[in-house]
């Protein structure tokens, strides 16, 4: 046993049924280093995560802190051992404050008296340490989705942990909000505190990193410098192979215009929004976090009762004003946020697959069970999603299968116009090239895609055309020939 490491986590295995998500996996981080923990969506890196802060107990190996044994067996002992997590998925309670979510089962004063004053102005404290402009006393609930991720990492860091878990804490979260999140990174481990920071933005390794250690189907494959190892390199390690054409797309000329949308508002965030896009061509919409992009498509899909504007179907004057409406114009909007407002957690990947397709298979007084499975099986096999069954529950997947699974469903409805709100958020490089070789197959069909991004290379590399939004307002577009970063950061702050 090394002396030199913080934390040492020896030949971890963990099976679930049917699935052995680790297998003898090792993992070491020094005290005063940022570690990159990277991998493939299903590689293992939560379940090792999991494992790390007592939410699952390990089969097999052996976890050393400081040099001593540790056993870690509830999410208290972890704490307990200087362990904090910050999750993908968010877990403030949204009724309650920021000062009470921040100090929750660790309240200042006693049981039957909590000293409220004392617990907001000690969150406020560490919310102004860390430059952020959020009020202690502010409802969750009324925060934005970058600001509640802020929220979790002071909370995690109000712990005191000496190893601390980061789990895509930039996916939601404005470059702004990322600069200072990286400030108080750098602060923490000039203090002596390790991180793990688990990332899919391979530029973000580059930034912040020291280490990574990258896993593939469950095992670690092996941990490198990060200043001395290429990119290419990286990805070869995850997905067992040279990953060529990462971004797949073969530019034709545009056929005829199949969507104009003219002066579209919300009544909140998008305030005038017109564009036009063409039979078989992807426009991109890029902006900064607030811009209305989401907001403007939302509306268009029949999701915003203050909608006002127009929009003309293939030269003809459309009327939604619900998503049933966008699907007889055959319009399917795939949403930024697939926990809340996609996927039944609960339900398998069968009936999260054709939940919007019922009348294919189901009559007036039968149900085809081998049409919903034929269904199912297609989108399975043309998104290559990983799962042992169409009865697997879907909150069983990895995030980039459960995407895939929503892309898969709103596929099924055929959709000639696709609205995609960050396709690719959280999914692994492997799954990313994945996505984008099936929108390119798309097109060339004569799909039209939209396609909502916050990474710009995405749009970039995948764009036609690139419409820039600000303050609810389109300020500029872009050919695919003429789009740069430069260009497109001018127009969004405009």
């Amino acid at each position: 046993m090394s002396e030199q490491y913080l934390l040492e986590m020896k030949g971890i295995s963990k099976s679930f049924p049917g699935v052995k998500a680790l297998q003898n996996v090792d993992f070491q981080l020094k005290a005063g280093e940022i570690h990159a923990l990277l991998g493939e969506n299903g590689a293992g890196k939560s379940t090792l995560i999991k494992v790390l802060g007592g939410i699952y107990n390990a089969e097999e190996g052996e976890i050393f802190i400081d040099g001593q044994k540790t056993k870690i067996d509830s999410v208290t002992g972890a704490r307990e051992a200087g362990i904090s997590i910050v999750h993908q998925e968010l877990v403030l309670v949204p009724y309650m404050t920021v000062a009470e979510n921040i100090f929750l089962g660790r309240e200042p004063g006693t049981k039957m008296n909590v000293d409220r004053r004392k617990m907001e102005e000690d969150a406020q404290i560490l919310l102004d340490t860390y430059q952020m402009n959020i009020h202690a006393g502010t409802l969750v609930e009324r925060l934005t989705i970058a600001q509640k991720q802020m929220v979790e990492i002071v909370k995690a860091i109000s712990f005191q942990a000496r190893i601390l878990v980061m789990d895509e804490p930039t996916s939601s979260i404005s470059d702004k909000e990322i600069g200072f999140l990286f400030e108080t990174m750098r602060a923490l481990v000039k203090k002596g505190v390790g991180i793990i920071y688990i990332s899919h933005k391979m530029s973000e390794l580059e930034e912040i990193c020291d280490r990574v250690t990258v896993m593939r189907d469950g095992e670690t494959v092996g941990t490198r410098t990060v200043s001395t190892t290429k990119k290419d390199d990286l990805i070869a390690l995850m997905v067992g192979r040279e990953l060529t054409n990462y971004y797949t797309r073969d530019f034709r000329t545009p056929g005829e215009v199949v969507l104009k949308c003219e002066h579209i508002s919300d009544g909140k965030m998008a305030k005038d929004v017109s564009f036009e896009v063409h039979k078989g061509e992807i426009v991109g919409f890029a902006g900064l976090v607030g811009a209305g992009r989401s907001e403007a498509m939302k509306a268009i899909f029949g999701l915003a009762p203050q909608m006002t504007g127009e929009v003309w179907v293939k030269g003809k004057k459309a009327k939604i004003q619900s998503p049933v409406d966008a699907l007889k114009y055959k319009i399917a909007l795939v949403p930024e946020s697939r926990k809340e407002e996609g996927l039944y957690k609960v339900q398998s990947v069968r009936f999260n697959s054709t939940i919007q397709v019922l009348g294919q298979f189901i009559g007036k007084l039968r149900v085809n069970a081998q049409k919903e499975w034929d269904i199912t099986q297609k989108y399975v096999n043309m998104m290559k999603t990983k799962t042992p069954g169409q009865e697997q529950v879907i909150h069983n997947l990895s995030g980039g299968n459960q995407q895939k699974v929503m892309i898969g469903r709103w596929l099924a409805t055929d959709p000639e116009i696709l609205i995609l709100d960050e396709p690719t958020r959280g999914v692994d490089v492997g799954a990313k090239a994945e996505i984008y070789s099936i929108m390119n197959e798309l097109v060339k069909k004569g799909m039209s895609i939209i396609m909502i991004s916050s990474e710009l290379p995405e749009i970039i590399n995948m764009s036609d055309r690139v419409y820039v939004m600000n303050d609810g307002r389109i300020t500029g577009c872009l050919d695919h020939n003429s789009v740069t970063q430069e260009r497109i950061m001018q127009m969004a702050a405009k």
